[in-house]
């Protein structure tokens, strides 16, 4: 089974983080900072992981520590459950709408992280919530994963539409790009490695 669980304490988060890739879309999801539970349901539903995440973090100062650190755990969790990345379909593009917003993930299990983030027009804050660490979670993810991921949003209004949008999408494009082909054999680079 592909799966793989994480702890990470340090001064700012204390971490307990379950990862499924092939799983069926159930999940605990406990990091104290509710949009980001709210994502997390999402992307976990959407992609069909299973994953538990319980968080117990320095949101007095504010969501920042939280919402970095829970993306390097669950790309620390990915890149331990993807394994040797033999037979894997390894790239997917994924347009997801949501009411006036669109969003679209392209993706590379590539071995190389590398974030592309091109979204405009987000409000400062949903709720609580500050924006600008949607890319802190993603950058933190990349990094840990390994993987090339490009996140474009077309265009909405909505600051919560576009934001779901980009989970859904990132969701959907994680599960297709980590399905197993089994008309690939060995890892698919021409190189041999990934």
């Amino acid at each position: 089974m592909r799966k793989h669980s994480i702890s990470r304490d340090t001064a700012e988060t204390k971490i307990e983080l379950d990862f499924l890739l092939d799983g069926e879309g159930k999940g605990n999801i406990q990091t104290g900072v509710g949009f980001l539970n709210h994502m997390l349901v999402l992307f976990t539903g959407h992609g069909l992981f299973d994953l538990n995440v319980t968080c117990d973090g320095d949101i007095e100062v504010d969501d920042h520590h939280t919402t970095e650190d829970i993306g390097i755990a669950l790309g620390q969790a990915f890149k331990k459950a993807i394994g040797d990345k033999a037979g894997i379909t390894r790239y997917a593009s994924v347009s997801i709408p949501m009411d006036e917003a669109l969003a679209t993930v392209h993706l590379d299990i590539s071995g190389r992280p590398h974030l592309v983030y091109r979204v405009e027009g987000l409000k400062d804050k949903v709720g609580r919530f500050d924006t600008e660490l949607v890319q802190e979670f993603f950058q933190g993810f990349v990094n840990h994963a390994g993987v090339t991921l490009h996140i474009n949003v077309e265009y909405g209004t909505n600051t919560h539409h576009m934001i779901e949008a980009i989970f859904k999408a990132f969701a959907r494009a994680l599960d297709a790009a980590s399905t197993l082909n089994p008309r690939v054999k060995g890892v698919p680079s021409t190189k041999g490695v990934l």
